[in-house]
């Protein structure tokens, strides 16, 4: 950072003209920004999704009308298919349902003022269970918060 001085092109005055020359500043700055975002260490932060693997040609697959559901009401209340159950009674439910011939598909629906450590719990059970067909509904009251 040099400071130059130098006379102004008139003859007029005899002032001298002190500006400081800012364009190695600039490129010092866009230097070390450079460096900066190069250095950032990128996230690692992962969380594991078992998405299913799709053969090349899918088999037929049957029509399941037997849809069962599962819900957690703010109070912390479990409901299987509307019936009040304890964590017990659903790991139960979810082996029976588990044994049929064909996995019924399970409908997981939290109200949104459920705590989420009573939710999660529920999601881990079920996760336990080795259920594979899991859909979460009415997610569109979530949009709000």
């Amino acid at each position: 950072m040099a400071l130059s001085f130098a006379t102004p092109q008139s003859g007029a005055e005899d002032r001298l003209l002190s500006d400081m020359n800012s364009t190695p500043l600039i490129d010092v700055m866009l230097v070390l920004l450079i460096m900066f975002i190069i250095t950032i260490p990128i996230q690692t932060h992962a969380v594991g999704v078992d998405l299913p693997q799709t053969p090349k040609e899918l088999p037929p697959t049957p029509i399941d009308t037997v849809k069962n559901k599962v819900g957690i009401d703010e109070s912390g209340v479990i409901r299987w298919n509307g019936a009040a159950v304890d964590r017990l009674t659903l790991r139960q439910y979810l082996a029976a349902s588990l044994r049929l011939p064909v996995e019924p598909e399970l409908q997981f629906q939290p109200d949104a003022a459920a705590r989420y450590v009573m939710v999660d719990e529920v999601l881990a059970d079920i996760r336990r269970a080795g259920v594979k067909k899991l859909g979460f509904i009415g997610n569109e009251r979530y949009a709000r918060f």
